[in-house]
Order: structure tokens, then sequence, then C-alpha cells
């Protein structure tokens, strides 16, 4: 494997982004993760991943190449820095806790950006891939953006390299990863090469692109044991009633169903459920029990299929009990995303022919896909909330916000 291609891996999670990488080609020499359960699920499936110590990346920025060394890695061994610190800072579930989302003002953001740009001033790596959600970088809310782009514009002038960060919009289903997530990816290179994305590869009814991998190409062969999975809490047994693909806004005037709920008045993923056909909703890290997605069967995910929607190896297996796994999985860059990236980098910015074909993480499209699941009737311990309900009056999704909330 060329040095040029080596990558040292920050924030590495369950290995999402690395795996992705290393279909492109990449080799990951050193992994940054201190979560323990993440930290087994790297050992198991690749232990010749070198798990760094210390562990943690904020402890690792204070002396960079001194600590790779002790890792047995040499600063000129890495060209790519890949990683992306925590997105809860600027997640859109924020805005519906009481302050809104704290975004630079919280240390989980600030302090490893910091502790990011630290290693990028240490390392100075040949190209740099940064992933984040969409709300790193809104319209008028991109302070984590911006910060970003200054350490790095001083990086420059105190160092002398070129690393001009060029932002990056991605709906993974557009690329052909069995579900629909938008992230964005922070790309540079030290000499100041340029980065585009290149056009989508699929969509939905569209000539000149192939269609949406679905959740059934993804997932459409397992059979999980229905009864460990069984939803639980109080709307669980709404779920049978809402169809494939919908969420509780088909218990909303005008929706389909029964008026239970007003419209906008839950968290989108409330009671969200997969459609066989389509791609997967965003497979969330941390939902609560009446938050989606659900299987079409209107039950939980297993972390299997959690991980396939992610687009992670079929052999690939997650340590932890399945909130620990949901947790790393849901945090994860899809594998296949990172593959397609990771190619184009390597076209790009490394300037090595790369001969175009299929991702070989993307799941084959199956023809075997059958009919949507039969809705069943409202249980009668909910009809006591037909009525009236009124819309949500503002522009947020939640019973009363105070922070207006970008995005749909």
């Amino acid at each position: 494997m060329p040095r040029g291609l080596a990558v040292l891996s920050l924030f590495s999670g369950a290995g999402g982004l690395d795996l992705g990488l290393e279909a492109a080609g990449f080799k990951t020499r050193l992994c940054v993760e201190n979560d323990d359960d993440a930290r087994a699920t790297l050992a198991l499936n690749r232990p010749s991943w070198v798990l760094a110590e210390p562990c943690d990346a904020i402890e690792f920025a204070k002396d960079p190449v001194t600590t790779l060394s002790s890792n047995g890695v040499e600063r000129s061994d890495i060209s790519l820095l890949a990683g992306g610190p925590p997105c809860q800072p600027f997640s859109k579930a924020g805005y519906w806790t009481k302050h809104g989302p704290r975004r630079m003002n919280d240390p989980r953001a600030s302090n490893t950006i910091r502790a990011y740009l630290r290693i990028v001033r240490g390392v100075r790596p040949d190209a740099l891939l940064f992933e984040n959600v969409a709300g790193f970088a809104f319209r008028g809310r991109d302070e984590g953006f911006a910060a970003l782009t200054r350490g790095l514009a001083r990086i420059n002038r105190e160092v002398g390299t070129q690393y001009h960060p060029q932002l990056v919009r991605i709906n993974a289903a557009d690329y052909g990863v069995p579900q629909l997530r938008e992230r964005v990816f922070v790309i540079a290179h030290r000499r100041g090469r340029e980065f585009y994305l290149p056009p989508p590869t699929h969509g939905p009814r569209s000539p000149d692109l192939r269609p949406y991998c679905s959740a059934w190409d993804a997932i459409g062969h397992l059979d999980s044991d229905a009864r460990e999975l069984a939803a639980q809490g109080r709307w669980a047994g709404l779920l049978p009633s809402i169809p494939e693909g919908k969420n509780y806004l088909w218990h909303t005037p005008g929706g389909g169903g029964r008026p239970l709920f007003g419209w906008r008045t839950k968290y989108w993923s409330f009671l969200l459920k997969l459609a066989k056909n389509r791609p997967s909703w965003t497979i969330s890290a941390s939902p609560g029990p009446a938050i989606g997605p659900f299987h079409w069967c209107s039950r939980l995910l297993s972390a299997k299929e959690l991980a396939l929607l992610q687009s992670f190896p079929e052999n690939y297996h997650v340590c932890g009990n399945r909130r620990s796994a949901q947790r790393q999985i849901g945090n994860a860059v899809p594998a296949a995303l990172a593959e397609f990236i990771g190619l184009e980098i390597r076209r790009q910015l490394f300037g090595e022919k790369v001969i175009p074909r299929r991702i070989s993480l993307l799941p084959r499209k199956r023809t075997d896909c059958p009919a949507a699941e039969i809705t069943r009737t409202v249980p009668r311990r909910f009809l006591h909330l037909i009525g009236d309900h009124k819309p949500h009056p503002g522009t947020g999704k939640g019973p009363a916000p105070t922070h207006s909330q970008p995005g749909t």
C-alpha cells in the first residue's frame, strides 16, 4: 500500500468512515476513539487497525506528533486525516431542547474542533476529510464551519500550508446508500487543490439515474426475532395503524388516518416507519421509545438491520448491547458513501487513475420486494385522542418552540 494512502482516523466510532476509505483503497494506520464499545467493535472487526493510546482526541491533540510516534506511526506516514467530531451540538434535534442547540457554545463542539485543528497543525497531512450533520453549516448558523475555516487559515499563515476548505453537502441516497441521510463534508488539500462533488448517481424516477436503493434491498433477506424487537412504550400499539413510509402525520387532519394529533405538533421521527420500496429514513443514534424509523412490521430494527442500512459490510459485528449498537451505528458515516468520497479524493486530490466502478459496499438491487404490510385500525385505547387538533402555529415542529428551526 503506498504511503500516500495512509489514514489517521479521529472520532473513529464503529468505523463507518474508515471502512469506506478502506474499500476505496486507503489504509487506516491509527484510530483515535474513546468509547469502550466502539473500540471493541474496531478491535473485533479490524484487528490490524491500531487503536491509539491515549484514546481521547483532545488528549491526542496535546502532542500529536509524539503520540503518533509512540503508536508506531510517523507524521510523514499520514496523508489523509479523516473524522467527524460529535454532531449533537449542531443537530436539528437540539431545537427541541429548552434553550435550543448550543452549537459552538457546547464543549463537545468547541473543544473537539480546536483539537482537530491542533492535530492538523502538527501532522499537516496532504488532505483533510471532516464530516458532520447538515446543521454544521446552515446558512446564517455556520459557526462551526466558520471556526474550522478560521483555524485552517491561521495554520496556513503560520506553517505555509494552503488548506482551503470546501464544503460538500450530500444526501447519501443520491449516491446509492439505502438511507436518506443529509450530511456535510469539509475537504481540503495541503497545496490548495480543489474538490468538487460529482453529480448524483441515483434518484427517484429519472431515466438518467439509477433507482434509489431501498430498505428492502438492504435488509429484505433478514428474518429477525420480532419478540425481542417489539416496540415499547405508550405509543407502540399505534404503529400498526400507520402505513409503511409514514409517521404520526398520518393521524392528523388531512393525513389519511384518524385525527389524533395536530399537524406538525410532534417531531418528524415520531412513529416513523420504513417503506420496503424506498430508502430508509435517517438512522438516529439515541432515539426515544416512540422515535423511528421502525421496521415496516411495526417493531424495532435489529443492530444487524441498522448496520446494513448504514451500508456496513454484511459480516460486520457491532459490540455492546442494542442501545450501544444503535448509538455507534447512528453516529457513523454510511460506509458506501465514504467509499465514494474516498475514490473521488484519490482521483481529484492525489491524482490517481481510479477506474470507474460500482461502489462495492452498496447492496445489490432485489427484484422480490413484496407488497406493503396491511395497515391496521387504531386500537380502542387511542380513540379518545380523536378531536379537533390545532396545527402547529409557527415554523418549528414542537408544541411550543422558542427557536426558529432551519430546514424541514
